[in-house]
C-alpha cells in the first residue's frame, strides 16, 4: 500500500513537472484581421513552426518548453519577437503598431523591456540617422555611417557591462547568442566565458558553444579553408590557386539587396588595387544559376565567381557559419584570415592601410 501511494505521488509529481513546462500565450490585438499567424520556436535545437488561427483579434498558443526562449511571431505585415517562459502570458496591442505589442506574465520579457529602455538615449539619436541616410549625399553617408558605428559600439559596451553584471541571466545568455549570429569569435568568446556554468549548460548555452566552435574557424590568424567550387563556366576553382595574393572572399547572392548595393563599392576597390596583388573571389549563395549569372553581368563584376548553387547551404558559407550576407573574409598572401566583415568605408580603409601606406 505504501509503495502504491509513493508511486502515485511520483506520477503526480511528474505530471505537475510536465504541466509546469507548458508556455501558454493568449493574444488580443485590436484590428488584427482573421486568418493565421505563425510561431517559430526551437525544439531540441531544431526550428519548429506552430500555425495559429486568429479571430476577432484573439488567438491562443501553447507549447512545451524546457527553458525560457525567444519566440518569433510572423504576422501578415511583419514579425515580432518575445521571450516565453513556462507560464501563462498575455500579448496585447494594435495591428497598426505591431512593434509596440506588450507581453505580460514573462519575467524574462520584463527584463528585456527594461534593458531596451536603458538604451533609449542611444536609439533616440540613431533613428533620425537611419531616416536621413536614404536622402544623403555620398559624403554625408560616410559621416552618418561613422555615427551609427559609434552608437553600435556604445551598445556593445553596455551589453558587455550587463552580461558581466548578470552572468546567470537568461537575457545575458540571449545577448551573447544574438551577438554570435554575425559577430567575430575574438569578441564573443570573452562574453561567453563570463556566463555562469548553469547558463552554459542550458540548451541555448550548449548551442552557443557549438556556434563559437564554428566562428573559431574564421578567427583572425586562422588559415582559410582550401575549398573548391565551380565557376560560371562550371570549372572547378580551388582557393589554393590564389596563394600569393590578398583575396577578399565575398559571400553574396543575386537576391540580396544590400549585397547588390555593396557591389559597386567592391568594384571600385577592386579597380583601385587589382594591380597591387589584390583580387576578389565571389561565393554566391544563389540556388538559381540564371539569376546568379545575370547579376554578375548586370553588376559588371570582373573577378572570379563560384557557387555550388545550394543557397544558404553553400558548403563554404556553412563551414564558416555565415548567417547573413553580405559577409566577407580578407585573406593575406599566405592564406591567413586577417579581417572579417569589411564593407563600405571599412573595406576602403583596410585596403588603404595595406596598399597605400
Amino acid at each position: 500500500m505504501i509503495n502504491k501511494i509513493k508511486l502515485t505521488a511520483g506520477l503526480l509529481l511528474v505530471a505537475c513537472a510536465a504541466w509546469a513546462q507548458k508556455a501558454q500565450l493568449n493574444g488580443n490585438i485590436k484590428g488584427l484581421k482573421d486568418g493565421q499567424i505563425v510561431f517559430y520556436r526551437l525544439v531540441n535545437g531544431t526550428p519548429k513552426m506552430d500555425t495559429v488561427e486568429t479571430k476577432g483579434g484573439q488567438f491562443s498558443w501553447s507549447a512545451a518548453i524546457h527553458e525560457p526562449q525567444k519566440i518569433s511571431i510572423m504576422f501578415p505585415e511583419r514579425y515580432v519577437e518575445f521571450f516565453a517562459e513556462a507560464k501563462n502570458m498575455t500579448l496585447t496591442g494594435t495591428a497598426e503598431d505591431l512593434g509596440k505589442l506588450q507581453v505580460k506574465g514573462s519575467s524574462l520579457q520584463d527584463e528585456a523591456d527594461a534593458y531596451q529602455k536603458s538604451l533609449q538615449d542611444i536609439t533616440d539619436q540613431e533613428n533620425p540617422l537611419f531616416q536621413q541616410y536614404g536622402k544623403a549625399t555620398a559624403e554625408e553617408r560616410k559621416q552618418i555611417e561613422a555615427k551609427i558605428s559609434n552608437f553600435r559600439n556604445i551598445k556593445r559596451e553596455r551589453a558587455a557591462e550587463y552580461i558581466n553584471k548578470y552572468p546567470s541571466s537568461f537575457y545575458s545568455l540571449s545577448l551573447v547568442a544574438d551577438r554570435a549570429m554575425v559577430g567575430q569569435y575574438e569578441d564573443i568568446e570573452p562574453l561567453y566565458a563570463v556566463l555562469s556554468a548553469p547558463m552554459k549548460n542550458t540548451m541555448q548555452g550548449k548551442a552557443l558553444a557549438n556556434r563559437l566552435d564554428i566562428l573559431k574557424r574564421s578567427a583572425l590568424g586562422t588559415p582559410m579553408l582550401n575549398f573548391s567550387q565551380a565557376d560560371i563556366d562550371k570549372k572547378l576553382v580551388s582557393f589554393s590557386s590564389f596563394k600569393g595574393k590578398y583575396v577578399l572572399v565575398d559571400f553574396w547572392a543575386s537576391w540580396c539587396g544590400p549585397c547588390r548595393q555593396e557591389n559597386p563599392n567592391v568594384l571600385k576597390e577592386y579597380n583601385k588595387y587589382k594591380d597591387k596583388n589584390f583580387t576578389v573571389l565571389g561565393i554566391s549563395l544563389d540556388d538559381n544559376e540564371d539569376k546568379w549569372k545575370k547579376a554578375i553581368k548586370d553588376d559588371a563584376m570582373p573577378w572570379t565567381q563560384v557557387s555550388d548553387l545550394k543557397g544558404f547551404n553553400n558548403e563554404v558559407s556553412t563551414y564558416y557559419g555565415i548567417m547573413g550576407i553580405p559577409s566577407t573574409l580578407l585573406v593575406d598572401p599566405n592564406g591567413v584570415i586577417i579581417a572579417k566583415d569589411l564593407r563600405g568605408e571599412t573595406l576602403s580603409e583596410k585596403l588603404k592601410e595595406l596598399f597605400d601606406n
